[in-house]
């Protein structure tokens, strides 16, 4: 496990300081994935630069397996670094070097024996799947390929701790999804406690079992990814839900949408609150997932009802909270495409929603 208490970074002096990081308090359990997420400026690289000990901290500390690494001698930081594996943007290979050679630099800098490190080198790379690329450039690798042999060597050293820094940024979605995935799977095969810094919401919640908002150098808001799903007042919650287009009403109804807002919502609430209502309850879009076996989303539905209030109470008796769309907003959905689908926002239109 990883924790890090009070960790604070400053830059420079006097009236000219700057603080980058402010009193951070963030624990990661082995076997768990923690997202950071933050705009630009919040203060990501320099959080992942002491989580590496690239960096040292001004203060705080960083607690590995409940040893504290920050105060260490250079001496002794250059064996305890080998608990922390980095995974960087863009994989940040040598380029005159193979992918095994990539792979095995941090064995032949500790003078491991060749044979070793060729049996550690053939088997990372069986683990993430490029045996048959050993011997292949960095330039003769996909960008899903790279970032899996810079995942590779990051395990050379066994660690119990992984950093992933924006190690999905740039790929397509179906190479992150592999990554993703990958991550996933050497966290529960390898026990690893995984620090997996994005800028990507999507990737957040194919990846994360927990996640942490930095904004200005504080965490401003962490918990269990349900748990910030499931809660309405969660800024960050919200800006992880997948995004819904409006739909257009049907003829005589108005449009609702509905999001969860509790861990118990029961799968058949649709039918439920139309009994309670007495009208139909049509279903025109919806984005709905299951994390942890809890379901999260939204949805939207057309309602013929005119009681507000009663729609309102009707969804709220399972968890669910119902915002009416606007004239303007129905009116958008009405003369929007023909096709009227659900699509995920991006990145970068999440994000903006989040730190307006």
């Amino acid at each position: 496990m990883i924790s890090l208490r009070q960790l604070t970074k400053v830059y420079g002096h006097g009236p000219d300081a700057v603080t980058v990081l402010d009193n951070l308090d963030i624990e990661v359990a082995s076997g768990e994935i923690l997202a950071v997420v933050g705009p630009s400026g919040a203060g990501k690289s320099t959080l992942a630069q002491c989580i590496s000990l690239l960096e040292r901290p001004t203060s705080g500390s960083v607690i590995v397996n409940g040893e504290e690494l920050s105060g260490l001698s250079e001496a002794k930081l250059r064996v305890a670094r080998r608990r922390i594996g980095t995974v960087f943007q863009s994989a940040s290979l040598l380029s005159r070097k193979t992918a095994a050679e990539n792979v095995a630099l941090p064995l032949e800098y500790l003078g491991v024996t060749k044979a070793e490190t060729k049996a550690r080198v053939d088997e990372l790379l069986d683990r993430v799947g490029l045996s048959h690329r050993a011997n292949h450039y960095p330039f003769e690798l996909s960008g899903g390929q790279r970032q899996r042999v810079g995942i590779a060597r990051a395990l050379a050293l066994r660690p119990s701790v992984l950093l992933s820094d924006e190690a999905t940024s740039g790929l397509d979605p179906e190479t992150t999804r592999s990554v993703v995935k990958l991550v996933r799977e050497l966290r529960d095969d390898l026990n690893l406690a995984v620090v997996f810094i994005t800028h990507e919401m999507d990737t957040v919640l194919q990846v994360a079992d927990s996640a942490a908002r930095l904004d200005h150098g504080r965490i401003v808001e962490q918990g269990r990814l349900v748990d910030l799903l499931t809660n309405h007042d969660s800024a960050l919650g919200r800006a992880l839900q997948p995004n819904l287009n409006p739909s257009a009403p049907l003829p005589g109804t108005r449009s609702w949408v509905v999001t969860y807002d509790s861990r118990t919502v029961p799968a058949d609430w649709l039918q439920r609150v139309s009994a309670d209502i007495g009208e139909p309850v049509a279903l025109l879009a919806a984005t709905i997932q299951s994390i942890d076996g809890v379901g999260t989303g939204n949805a939207t539905v057309g309602i013929a009802a005119r009681d507000d209030v009663a729609v309102e109470l009707a969804f709220a008796k399972y968890g669910l909270q119902a915002t009416l769309l606007t004239s303007a907003e129905a009116a958008s959905a009405t003369n929007s495409a023909a096709d009227s689908t659900t699509t995920s926002a991006t990145p970068d239109t999440k994000e903006a929603a989040l730190w307006a």
